[in-house]
């Protein structure tokens, strides 16, 4: 009997010790506000590039070389995306569930993409929608950020048979948990550059599509027929783009329209130089090297580290309590503002005549305060 009731004390320690162990367990739908702060900064950067850009030139993206502001928008976003990706899964109940959730969240950013940035919204310079199919943008913004979520949320869901407490000791520890994440970023990085820098690249055709230029219409000849230039006329890149793309679906506006080559107002925008090349009409999608890879990657690192040692270790959360509901509501935000929804939203509203609006009322009072205090 003795022993039969030590067995049953040690049996309710035991059942008391998991019951505070489940207690204790995190919450999984507990966000990591780091994180979330993290990502409010960088709707918020970019809401602020797309609309001061124009005026400094270091805020907006840069003609080609180089790297400024606008440039780490859209790599912050890619290094968040990963950041997410096992967070996200590391609680999964099972590998089709995840997989339906990934294939999910890749239709809603490529529904949204094409919505917003495939030419269907015109706001809010045009009170109009519409798009044309035949000139519809594949590859924006959000429809990039989609297929590279989707590929490596895939990655990370059938290479990743661990858990955390199973994660080896030592300063190289990291490499060997994540063997074949590395291995996939490091294949596709290998491709990558074989690409650029082996594919040739012959002459090719353009038609001019911007309605406000003189030369809307006429089709020109860009001479290439080079290998491994990085230039914007012959670089691999584009032409890869062209051929799975098709020039009618790229961007229709790129930053290279600013290079020295194209106008006399560089860095800013201005019209064509008499002696401009044939390409700075041309359609591009803008891309990045690994030079450019490595700066933006390790400059998100080192700004996520930042927030986090202030919000999550010193407990300074309330200082970024605007940039976490951003984050928390990043879609709301970017469709909203970043897009011109909101803005177009209020410039549908004039009094006797189209350019008679409120934010023509706003605006003129602010530029004026702005004016006094420079």
């Amino acid at each position: 009997m003795a022993e039969i009731k030590a067995d049953t004390t040690q049996e309710s320690r035991l059942t008391i010790a998991e019951a505070d162990a489940l207690n204790q367990r995190p919450d999984p739908k507990k966000r990591i506000a780091s994180l979330d702060i993290f990502r409010g900064l960088t709707v918020a950067l970019m809401i602020l590039v797309d609309n001061a850009g124009g005026e400094w030139p270091k805020m907006g993206h840069a003609p080609w070389n180089g790297c400024n502001l606008a440039d780490f928008v859209m790599p912050f976003f890619l290094f968040i995306v990963g950041m997410a990706i096992p967070l996200a899964f590391k609680r999964r109940n099972s590998r089709e569930q995840a997989v339906k959730r990934i294939i999910f969240r890749t239709l809603k950013l490529l529904f949204w993409g094409l919505l917003l940035q495939g030419g269907y919204s015109h706001a809010p310079d045009k009170l109009s929608y519409g798009v044309d199919m035949t000139r519809i943008r594949w590859c924006g913004i959000l429809q990039r950020i989609a297929f590279a979520y989707l590929i490596m949320a895939l990655v990370e869901i059938f290479t990743k048979a661990n858990e955390f407490k199973d994660l080896p000791t030592g300063s190289l520890s990291i490499f060997r948990f994540y063997c074949w994440q590395w291995l996939a970023g490091a294949c596709v990085l290998l491709v990558y550059l074989a690409a650029l820098y082996g594919t040739y690249v012959p002459h090719w055709q353009y038609e001019v599509q911007n309605t406000d230029s003189s030369d809307y219409g006429k089709i020109f000849t860009v001479e290439c027929g080079v290998r491994g230039k990085l230039d914007p006329p012959c670089n691999a890149v584009g032409f890869i783009d062209r051929k799975i793309l098709g020039i009618n679906h790229m961007y229709q506006h790129p930053a290279w329209r600013r290079t020295k080559a194209c106008t006399a107002n560089s860095p800013h925008e201005g019209p064509l130089r008499l002696s401009a090349p044939s390409w700075c009409q041309a359609p591009f999608e803008p891309e990045g090297i690994l030079s450019y890879i490595c700066v933006t990657s390790g400059t998100a690192a080192l700004v996520f580290s930042a927030i986090y040692v202030l919000v999550d270790i010193w407990g300074l959360k309330w200082m970024f309590l605007p940039l976490a509901w951003i984050g928390m509501n990043a879609m709301l935000v970017y469709v909203m503002a970043a897009e011109g929804i909101f803005a177009a939203f209020i410039n549908g509203w004039y009094y006797d005549y189209p350019h008679n609006t409120l934010v023509r009322y706003l605006a003129l009072p602010f530029s004026h305060y702005l004016y006094f205090l420079l």
